[in-house]
């Protein structure tokens, strides 16, 4: 089941629902899949189940399409993944640049939107033992 439709992307493009072409509704469309199905990779992984966090009511549908259209219109806003771009008219200066190899472009969700989507953990920095046990040595002492 998709949370999330090519008209959710528009929207949030300021662009009309109704001049979304066919190249772009498929274009965004197999994005939106991607998206959905890394967050259900990484609920599956996390021991969740994205469908029953839907059902049960941990999280709303909304917060699912917020995230993926997020994702999905930086992609759309940046397509080549360029992270910097340095134009110079006199004597001619163009510069691209991308960094690092990312097959994904952009789809990656950020920490920010993982956070909203997982549910909290609670996290140990150390464990105590209940009882005192003393440590044992071999060899000899100094």
């Amino acid at each position: 089941m998709s949370y999330t439709i090519p008209e959710d992307v528009a929207v949030e493009l300021g662009r009309p629902a109704s001049s979304i072409t066919d190249d772009e509704r498929q274009q965004w469309q197999a994005w939106i899949e991607r998206v959905e199905r890394k967050i259900r990779a990484r609920f599956k992984r996390e021991g969740h189940d994205l469908d029953d966090a839907v059902d049960t009511g941990r999280l709303s549908q909304e917060e699912i399409t917020d995230v993926v259209v997020s994702a999905v219109a930086r992609r759309v806003r940046n397509p080549n993944g360029i992270t910097s771009t340095t134009v110079t008219v006199d004597d001619g200066t163009i510069t691209r640049r991308r960094e690092g190899v990312d097959d994904s472009l952009g789809l990656d969700l950020t920490d920010t939107e993982w956070e909203q989507l997982l549910p909290a953990t609670e996290a140990d920095a150390f464990s105590l033992r209940p009882t005192f046990t003393r440590d044992r040595c071999g060899g000899r002492f100094w």
